[in-house]
């Protein structure tokens, strides 16, 4: 069982499950950020509200938060254990496209990952009172955020890096659970396209229209 757990297959089977959960988390979270484009700052602050004090949500960022641990742990082990046996077991490199996604997913998964830590701390412990600003109006907050160009452009190259990692993303925990058919790939990795430039495209637009407005 030792063996089990510790073996490359169950690592990528763990980080798919992660994968796919956070894949689908994206959607709603940009559902929520697209309530900032309103003139009105009371539906996204009620909807922050409930979401920082509804018990359920509170289970739910739990295991939002040990997904993303477990889906970071994973993703650098695996890279360290693909880098360790490369010189021995790989004499030629693959130039394709998938190649090319998967040759850069550490670099684009660390810049991911420096952003959420940023954002986690811009936010997250806001709320809880380590860091300074008023978790009752995050709009309030996100505005004057969006109002440093600084900050934006750090925002803007993030999402931009994200959507690279979610094409490849996207496919590979479907094939690593073993969704790979000539009938059912190509439809896969059609969607895998239209969500990694969408997703990111919602989050992109957000603070554009509210630093032009």
């Amino acid at each position: 069982m030792s063996k089990l757990l510790g073996s490359s297959i169950t690592k990528k089977l763990v980080m798919a499950l992660a994968g796919l959960f956070l894949i689908l988390f994206l959607p709603v979270h940009l559902g929520i950020n697209l309530l900032l484009l309103k003139e009105d700052p009371v539906p996204f602050n009620e909807a922050a509200h409930f979401m920082a004090t509804f018990p359920p949500i509170k289970i739910f960022e739990v295991i939002l938060l040990g997904t993303f641990l477990i889906h970071i742990l994973w993703g650098i082990i695996l890279q360290i254990q693909n880098w360790m046996a490369r010189p021995s077991r790989y004499r030629v490199t693959n130039y394709s496209q998938t190649s090319f996604f998967s040759k850069f997913m550490i670099y684009t998964g660390g810049i991911v990952l420096i952003f959420l830590v940023i954002h986690f701390i811009n936010f997250y412990l806001m709320k809880l009172g380590i860091v300074e600003g008023d978790p009752e109006n995050f709009y309030k907050e996100a505005h004057d955020l969006f109002q440093l160009p600084g900050y934006i452009t750090f925002y803007l190259v993030s999402f931009v890096i994200l959507g690279f990692h979610l094409h490849h993303a996207f496919q590979s925990a479907f094939q690593t659970l073993g969704w790979n058919h000539k009938k059912y790939t190509p439809v896969i990795k059609a969607l895998g396209v239209i969500y990694s430039i969408f997703i990111p495209l919602g989050f992109f637009i957000i603070p554009i229209l509210i630093y032009l407005k």
